[in-house]
């Protein structure tokens, strides 16, 4: 996928995650992308590693910067807490460029937006990190991948790892036996 609409696609991942009450700080964003890309095909292009917090991607984080300095997106103070990110009225008006792309994508963001925009850090952070663990052990057990989990981040407990993980696959399969917009 070109820049300018990875740039579109994360605009309208925003607003959906804020249409859900989402915090949509860098995390959300972060892990929503990861799940979008890992989860449902749709080709950012970002690389992510495991990272402090779940999966994280270097090249996301310099792509939002670059998105700021462009003004379609502005960080929103909330304190005591860091800010959340928002569209600028530009990133709005830079959405309607592309009605195909997002149209194609649409149902793809709204179910991600859906399952991850009301979790906190931490369920953020266990979702992702399952997702990554069912990637990195394909063939393994939950109980296996939740192992793996407790191994890299010990401070997880296991019964919380392979509840991630059932419910990761159970997202997985929903999403994968719905019927998205064919891609064109």
């Amino acid at each position: 996928m070109d820049e300018p609409r990875k740039r579109a696609v994360l605009l309208a991942l925003i607003d959906a995650l804020k249409e859900r009450g989402s915090w949509c700080g860098e995390t959300h964003i972060q892990k929503c992308s990861y799940v979008l890309e890992e989860a449902l095909e749709v080709p950012l292009g970002f690389d992510f590693i495991l990272y402090k917090h779940g999966p994280f991607s270097f090249d996301l984080r310099d792509f939002l910067g670059e998105m700021r300095v462009k003004q379609l997106i502005e960080p929103e103070p909330r304190p005591p807490y860091g800010p959340s990110i928002k569209p600028t009225q530009v990133g709005e008006n830079y959405q309607q460029k592309f009605p195909r792309t997002l149209g194609k994508y649409h149902d793809k963001i709204t179910a991600v937006a859906d399952k991850l925009g009301p979790l906190d850090i931490d369920g953020l952070e266990r979702y992702g990190t399952a997702l990554y663990a069912i990637r990195e052990l394909p063939h393994a057990s939950a109980e296996e991948q939740a192992t793996w989990i407790t191994d890299v981040k010990p401070h997880f407990p296991f019964e919380s790892a392979v509840s991630a993980v059932s419910d990761m696959e159970e997202f997985l399969v929903q999403v994968s036996g719905t019927e998205f917009e064919a891609e064109s």
